[in-house]
């Protein structure tokens, strides 16, 4: 098995990662101490009330911290590393006895008003400085890859020059940033992006052997390929034929290897990588329904419309609408608070 993703897969299925809105806290914890975060869908309402999806994560500055899900064991950070929660389950922060608990929804009302500036909170103990975001997305249009993440995981910055250059960039401008300061809320909305993306890269890195789902199909030779060849060109009249002739090897081989590590046929994943193609384009675009079903390769306006309700629950157009009712609705790019957990 090849142990490398398909950079080229990776691009364009990563690189279509847009997020609606991203927070950062920014705080100082002096053991003993614990951060109780609740489930990202309790603690929406107070910083991103139309989002549909929360990731979480705690970037671990200086200090000792552990992270753990309310019911699993804990897991010990340094230094440079990021914990992610990319389903935004419920879990916990510490460092020391568990004794001084702070509820993060109870606080955040609280730390809305400070901005960026650091909170501080704890005993008075050991200091430990932690970088936290909640950044919003569309789990629609990122589902592949949020449906191959596991509940909580944890990569390093530090281990390469591009880790260190993220790092140091998130922490100078969160440092320097100010709420009202627009364009330093886009250079945060951006670095947040490049944050899940690099977080995803170094995960499926460090996969072990006979992991099955999408991440681990872009790193196996044939499947990794075959992806590449489909995100690449989603609106070519594929079949399987052409498609294992492309990639270079039998029907029967290919359609085997991408059941066995995705769980489904490549055309069935064609059809839904199609009608996520459309769901992009039609909530970044102004094209029209019927050239948006031709690039996505459909033969016709009404075959597309019937698929794409029965992916997503609603016609193209009023997707759309509802989309732009979000988008108009929401507040700014990216807004901050100043505490973290």
């Amino acid at each position: 098995m090849s142990t490398q993703p398909q950079p080229d897969l990776l691009s364009e299925v990563l690189g279509s990662v847009k997020l609606d809105t991203a927070f950062y806290f920014n705080a100082e914890f002096s053991a003993p101490w614990t951060v109780h975060t609740p489930h990202s869908c309790r603690i929406a309402p107070y910083l991103a009330p139309n989002a549909e999806h929360l990731i979480i994560f705690h970037m671990l500055v200086a200090g000792r911290m552990y992270a753990r899900l309310e019911s699993g064991e804990r897991l010990m950070l340094e230094p440079g590393d990021i914990v992610t929660f990319p389903h935004g389950d419920a879990h916990v922060l510490g460092n020391g006895p568990e004794t001084l608990r702070i509820e993060a929804s109870e606080t955040l009302s609280h730390v809305l008003n400070r901005g960026l500036e650091m909170a501080r909170f704890g005993s008075g103990g050991e200091a430990t400085r932690v970088v936290c975001g909640f950044m919003a997305l569309d789990p629609r249009l990122c589902g592949t890859i949020l449906g191959g993440l596991p509940p909580m995981l944890k990569v390093s910055l530090r281990q390469d020059p591009s880790g260190h250059w993220l790092e140091n960039s998130i922490l100078f401008s969160v440092t320097q940033a100010g709420a009202a300061d627009a364009g330093s809320r886009a250079v945060l909305a951006r670095l947040s992006e490049t944050l899940f993306i690099e977080t995803i890269r170094r995960y499926i890195q460090q996969l072990p052997d006979g992991e099955t789902g999408w991440l681990a199909g872009t790193r196996d030779p044939v499947v990794g390929q075959a992806l590449a060849v489909l995100h690449r060109n989603p609106g070519n009249a594929w079949t399987i034929a052409s498609l294992a002739q492309e990639v270079g090897i039998s029907r029967s081989v290919l359609a085997d290897r991408f059941k066995n590590l995705l769980g489904e046929a490549p055309m069935a994943y064609l059809t839904r990588l199609r009608l996520q193609l459309g769901a992009k384009m039609l909530t970044t675009t102004r094209r029209s329904v019927a050239e948006i079903a031709s690039d996505a390769g459909y033969e016709s306006e009404a075959s597309f419309n019937r698929a794409f309700k029965r992916e997503f629950g609603l016609p193209p157009a009023r997707f759309r609408n509802e989309a732009l009712l979000s988008r108009g609705r929401a507040t700014g790019t990216v807004q901050s608070a100043g505490a973290g957990g």
